[in-house]
């Protein structure tokens, strides 16, 4: 019987000659090639939104999209790093990247890469560590300030440091579960609603039909949502490696 996870699994497209020979797996997978393709396609709306841009306000098309986009992030941008505006690219790329990979799953046949702890995770990991060496090459050891909250009973200070230590460790791992769990369950639901629509009589086919069709303009907000949060959090998590005795 056909499960509705078999839409995440991760194949090989092809096999080189030489990994044939050697009796190995090789070639592109489909996780690996849709990533590529997704970045592929978010640099072209880059470049066609930027390389005919006026000084004049677009009216429409791909300038106006590019535009949107960066001034609405570098808006949140600020309200969470003030002034700060040395992560703002990273950030509206990333928002970028994860709400189009988000969006790409949701196409007929499409592979949605952000269902896949791997990806999240190595995406979450990565943010923090970067955030967590800039703290200790900036601030040295005040940047373990993070981990004494001021103001803490001197009794209760070895108890508060372990929690704000593991609470930190957690991060990324907390960050990684929610875009990949969000992902997950929702492109599963749509894909069980579909399998209610064969063989179902005409009335239940039509309320099949409505309910995707909202869970779809749900899933489509989700995953701009998920990709909000992710870019929100990391603000945070700057935020912190920038001023660790806020």
């Amino acid at each position: 019987m056909f499960s509705p996870l078999e839409q995440f699994e991760n194949h090989y497209l092809a096999k080189s000659l030489l990994s044939a020979h050697l009796g190995l797996s090789g070639g592109g997978t489909t996780l690996g090639v849709t990533a590529w393709v997704n970045t592929a396609v978010l640099l072209g709306l880059v470049w066609l939104g930027l390389s005919r841009a006026r000084i004049t306000p677009a009216t429409g098309g791909v300038q106006t999209l590019v535009e949107g986009w960066w001034s609405t992030l570098t808006g949140v941008i600020r309200q969470q790093l003030d002034q700060d505006q040395r992560f703002t690219p990273l950030l509206v790329w990333t928002f970028g990247w994860i709400g189009l990979t988000n969006l790409a799953g949701m196409i007929p046949f499409g592979f949605t890469v952000t269902s896949h702890l791997s990806v999240t995770l190595f995406l979450a990991l990565g943010f923090n560590l970067g955030f967590l060496f800039w703290g200790l090459t900036y601030h040295r050891l005040r940047f373990f300030g993070l981990f004494v909250p001021s103001g803490v009973p001197v009794v209760l200070l070895p108890l508060i440091v372990v929690i704000e230590v593991v609470s930190y460790c957690i991060r990324p791992v907390s960050l990684a579960l929610r875009l990949f769990a969000n992902m997950m369950a929702g492109h599963t639901l749509m894909h069980i609603l579909v399998g209610f629509l064969t063989g179902a009589p005409v009335l239940t086919t039509l309320l099949v039909g409505v309910a995707i069709f909202a869970v779809t303009l749900f899933e489509f907000a989700i995953a701009l949502l998920q990709a909000y949060v992710f870019v929100v959090l990391c603000c945070i998590y700057i935020r912190d490696a920038l001023e660790p005795g806020h």
